[in-house]
């Protein structure tokens, strides 16, 4: 089975197609032939993921999917949320996308906070067959006030899921994907594309 994928982050294209296994081929905007930016304005999860589905879609009239992520604190009233990727460039404080500009952008508006609960929030857009589906996940946890781990990407460093003692970063591809918020929307998408989905 081969589908578009909304994204030229090569990080979430290897976390995605390790969930979605050796049955599924992920196709990329590059591959046909999008090469700009995908517009992504909306404010919230679910409206980026389908403005960027039904950007391809509109461009390619293939069945594809998106995704977009959130990191939401309880402190900072659910910020940045819909702006994680773009938290510190929205501040003045580093280049869209820069993570470890985000990373201290965050740890700094925690100082001294007692509450460090957040969770990160996954939802897919998928169009298939001319119908638009939406698949969610979610892991709460808590923010560290250290840098702790090499792997995964964003906020991965200094979040902790609840029950565990290893961040994100800590934790090898497949356990990360065993309990991330992504895995957990996208096995949702898996289990449509495997009982339901007819391209």
């Amino acid at each position: 089975m081969k589908i578009v994928f909304a994204t030229n982050n090569r990080h979430k294209l290897q976390e995605v197609a390790a969930i979605l296994g050796p049955g599924v081929e992920l196709v990329t905007p590059r591959d046909m032939c999008i090469t700009e930016d995908i517009p992504e304005t909306a404010d919230t999860l679910e409206g980026n993921a389908l403005q960027k589905v039904r950007y391809i879609f509109e461009r390619t009239g293939v069945d594809c999917f998106s995704d977009d992520t959130g990191l939401e604190v309880t402190t900072l009233g659910g910020a940045p949320g819909v702006y994680s990727a773009r938290y510190a460039a929205m501040a003045g404080a580093g280049a869209p996308a820069d993570f470890g500009a985000n990373n201290r952008l965050l740890l700094k508006n925690l100082e001294g906070a007692e509450d460090r609960s957040a969770r990160f929030r996954t939802v897919v857009a998928l169009i298939a067959g001319g119908h638009e589906h939406l698949f969610e996940g979610e892991v709460r946890g808590r923010i560290i006030d250290e840098y702790r781990g090499t792997g995964g990407f964003g906020y991965d460093p200094i979040f902790i899921p609840e029950g565990g003692t290893q961040t994100f970063a800590e934790m090898t591809a497949e356990q990360k994907n065993a309990i991330s918020h992504r895995a957990r929307a996208v096995e949702k998408l898996k289990n449509y594309l495997i009982t339901t989905y007819r391209p």
